[in-house]
């Protein structure tokens, strides 16, 4: 027991690995258009941090204003364009919603087993699909599949023999995963061929990240990687050492978040990492006391500065200071949290997994401002007019009452 506790890993921290400070002179981002409204990719932007910024965008209080019962679990949430929702459940079902109605305009069954958000490229016209399996209810003989937007048509499918529930990315010609046996693919978006295939240590089943040309990602044996978006060759790659004396297997689920320079992701040893996004320098890694699964949300939030905000199996809800690792928050959940976070302008959304409820929270303060009687894994998704939110079996649109 002595050993045990002398060579406990510790919480680490710091803060001079080179971080950029967000600067206060940019210009405000344009407000979308509401037709032309875009959220293509599971965490909003291709940093993935999970933040709908604006003055304008819906805040509590919420009503109901349509219901759609998928009859299945919704573990990740849909994408938007314009007036459409399309998200894909756990069963393997895609379907393209009415997001004023809730109405299903197709359905495309292209497996069994699903757990991914997809994702859009608005540019070829096709939605995209990460598949677990194809036949039965074990990962494995897999693929990943193009759909048109418009009318749910399959244009092309790869074949997965490992399996995929990494939340694809598309971006520019290119759409970029990972699968169960550790290959990280690059194809082209509007083919399916293959322009390169990184070989990770472990299985990646969190979606990469892509931050100016580089794509971020973890893997299953607790390393962490940037490679080359272009190239598919490693930038870096970094270790962790949550795996020894038996603290924990040290691996990434998370999808990675990158702002501020740096590179964020939970791991199952129980601690928030973040690494430099140039060299992969462990800037800090600050534990929580249970498994972390879910992604970070990042906002450089006002009165607070830069933030991260995640949910750890501990039953918490954390504010992290994005540069330090220091805890500036921690609200009690009340059961364990594994998905992951999202943010609407001043609140933070999560789901508690073992409650089955949806909570907001104040970013600046933790306070709850925002609570539903449903929800497990990752909670919301925003345009300008309502919230979208992710009960177990049923998508919500939640308008706000003014």
């Amino acid at each position: 027991m002595a050993f045990v506790l002398l060579h406990s890993p510790h919480n680490v921290s710091n803060p001079n690995v080179a971080f950029s400070a967000p600067t206060t002179t940019a210009a405000p981002k344009p407000k979308p258009v509401v037709n032309n409204f875009v959220w293509p990719r599971y965490g909003y932007d291709a940093e993935r941090t999970h933040f709908l910024p604006g003055s304008d965008v819906p805040q509590p209080p919420f009503h109901i204003g349509w219901r759609f019962q998928d009859y299945a679990l919704l573990e990740f949430p849909p994408v938007i364009y314009g007036d459409s929702l399309y998200v894909m459940d756990d069963d393997g079902s895609a379907k393209e919603l009415d997001a004023k109605t809730g109405h299903k305009v197709w359905e495309t069954k292209v497996g069994t087993l699903a757990a991914a958000s997809p994702a859009l490229g608005i540019k070829q016209g096709l939605m995209y699909l990460s598949v677990l399996s194809v036949h039965g209810h074990t990962p494995g003989n897999g693929q990943f599949v193009a759909l048109s937007m418009k009318t749910g048509r399959v244009v092309w499918t790869k074949p997965i023999p490992a399996g995929t529930e990494s939340s694809p990315i598309a971006f520019g010609d290119s759409v970029y995963f990972g699968d169960q046996s550790g290959a990280v693919y690059s194809l082209d978006a509007t083919t399916g061929h293959v322009n390169w295939t990184f070989h990770a240590s472990g299985p990646v089943k969190g979606g990469p990240a892509l931050s100016n040309g580089v794509l971020y990602f973890g893997d299953y044996s607790g390393r962490a990687y940037a490679v080359n978006a272009a190239t598919g060759h490693q930038v870096w790659a970094a270790s962790t050492n949550g795996t020894h004396f038996g603290f924990g297997s040290g691996n990434f689920y998370s999808t990675p978040a990158v702002a501020f320079g740096r590179v964020y992701m939970g791991n199952t040893d129980g601690r928030v990492y973040s690494f430099s996004a140039k060299t992969g320098q462990l800037a800090w890694a600050t534990g929580t006391g249970a498994y972390v699964y879910a992604s970070a949300a990042v906002d450089d939030t006002p009165g607070l500065g830069p933030t991260i905000y995640l949910g750890s199996y501990d039953g918490n809800f954390y504010a992290f200071d994005a540069k330090s690792g220091a805890i500036r928050w921690k609200h009690p959940a009340g059961g364990k949290i594994s998905g992951s976070a999202t943010i609407v302008g001043n609140v933070v959304y999560y789901s508690d997994l073992g409650t089955k409820t949806t909570a907001g929270l104040d970013v600046r303060t933790g306070h709850k401002v925002f609570s539903f009687g449903d929800g497990a894994f990752n909670p919301v998704v925003s345009d300008n007019h309502a919230i979208y939110l992710s009960g177990y079996t049923v998508l919500y649109q939640m308008l706000p009452n003014r």
